[in-house]
């Protein structure tokens, strides 16, 4: 009990530590108005990212859906808060993101997610296809091509921030619970898990329900913070911004996500001077780190605070050792 409320301190000291930095920085001008755009888009993509990262890296799905979930959620949002510009409007706009993309993942997971590889990434890639052109041709409430303007600013990087502490608390919960488990036996060997009787099929939704509605919470922040959304927005390109930062941070760590995220956000503040050869390097950076780093950064390794508890404990107990 002692190191459980010691490693529950320890996480909440290491964010509140994170959002006092950040707080002090646009406090002080450091993190200006450019810098708060990139800020904002490192923590929708973080959301992302950990969803992504809960249907390929934990439970082994190979999904590139994950754009039609978040254009989901970015319209319910945006239509909800341009009629009721409130705080109210904007967590109802999401809540009934969350609750259209989970569903649409439940009815589109039963039949798709029997498949595996290649195909599964083709399925996956039509369903959000399909969202898209849907969303394209629901011109009285969607707009069309043309997209929703004038959405209210309502969100900022304090909720997102709020929303990606709850995201990553709900995710780490679920892979360390008794069906966590069961999903990452289904990675690493499908007919194993099954043989022992474990339900595949059922864990695997799971993941891809909890995975559907993370990237609709994501969609509802960025339009809220972005004020414009269409649907060109959510193609087939921005599902592979979602997985370059997951397989760059490495598959099955969601620390990796999160470094993956800051990192090749940081990387496209710097870049930006390029221009179009900006794509070119940031590519080649990309190819070099899969190279020599094909398991991404972190591979599949975590930040734990009971890690870290672990280690002072063992660096004591060594130290004791040594004194007598």
């Amino acid at each position: 009990m002692k190191q459980f409320n010691k490693k529950n301190l320890g996480w909440l000291i290491f964010i509140a530590a994170v959002y006092a930095i950040i707080q002090i920085g646009t406090m002080t001008g450091i993190i200006n108005a450019f810098y708060e755009i990139t800020l904002m888009t490192i923590l929708i993509n973080v959301i992302l990212a950990t969803g992504l990262n809960l249907i390929i890296g934990f439970s082994g799905q190979f999904s590139l859906g994950h754009a039609g979930f978040m254009a989901i959620g970015a319209y319910c949002t945006g239509i909800i808060s341009i009629k009721y510009p409130t705080m109210a409007g904007l967590l109802g706009g999401m809540l009934l993101g969350i609750a259209i993309a989970s569903l649409v993942a439940l009815l589109v997971g039963i039949p798709t997610l029997r498949l595996k590889g290649d195909y599964l990434a083709i399925a996956t890639l039509g369903v959000a296809e399909i969202i898209r052109i849907v969303i394209l041709n629901m011109n009285s409430i969607t707009n069309g091509a043309a997209g929703l303007s004038g959405i209210p600013f309502i969100a900022n990087w304090q909720i997102t921030f709020a929303f990606i502490v709850i995201s990553l608390i709900i995710t780490m919960n679920y892979i360390k619970s008794s069906p966590g488990r069961a999903t990452i036996s289904i990675r690493e060997d499908e007919i194993a898990a099954e043989s022992m009787g474990i339900n595949t099929t059922k864990y695997k939704i799971i993941a891809f329900v909890l995975g559907a509605a993370s990237a609709a919470t994501a969609g509802g922040l960025h339009a809220s913070y972005f004020s414009v959304i269409r649907p060109a927005d959510f193609t087939f390109m921005k599902s592979v911004d979602i997985l370059i930062i997951v397989v760059f941070g490495g598959l099955g760590s969601m620390t990796g996500s999160v470094v993956a995220a800051i990192v090749l956000g940081i990387l496209n503040i710097y870049l930006q001077p390029f221009g179009q050869l900006r794509m070119i390097i940031y590519s080649i950076a990309l190819v070099a780190i899969m190279v020599f780093k094909p398991s991404g950064l972190l591979g599949t390794k975590e930040f734990t605070i009971s890690g870290l508890l672990d280690r002072k404990n063992k660096k004591a107990s060594m130290k004791e050792g040594g004194a007598e």
